[in-house]
């Protein structure tokens, strides 16, 4: 149980420095429309991540939940290709938060497929 909670604490602060990195992002942008219009939805999914994340009561809540962080970092990926393809900024700019955001994808698919698994008890 303490490796759950270590594991959860983990991922909590985690989402936090994704959503922070998405904050001082925006703020290196272009201030030109496309930038800025882009950017703000990238703040708006970016940083809502760890805002899911938080507060869960129940199982049912947690799986919804994960559920929800799952869908804003894939709009975030989405609007950070948009960024790149677009011309907008250089790749540099967005390459680590791409591939933190792609990581953190895969831990909350992970953790939802996990989560349709039977409960197991000892």
């Amino acid at each position: 149980m303490r490796g759950m909670a270590s594991a959860e604490n983990n991922l909590r602060e985690r989402t936090k420095q994704f959503g922070l990195r998405v904050v001082r992002m925006f703020s290196r942008l272009p201030k030109t429309t496309e930038a800025q219009v882009l950017g703000k939805q990238i703040l708006r999914s970016g940083t809502s991540v760890g805002a899911n994340y938080r507060g869960v009561r129940s199982r049912p809540e947690f799986i919804a939940k994960c559920g929800d962080s799952l869908r804003e970092l894939e709009e975030t990926a989405y609007w950070l290709e948009l960024l790149i393809d677009g011309k907008i900024v250089p790749s540099e700019l967005v390459t680590a938060l791409q591939q933190e955001c792609d990581e953190l994808i895969a831990i909350f698919v992970t953790i939802l497929k996990r989560s349709k698994e039977p409960f197991e008890t000892s």
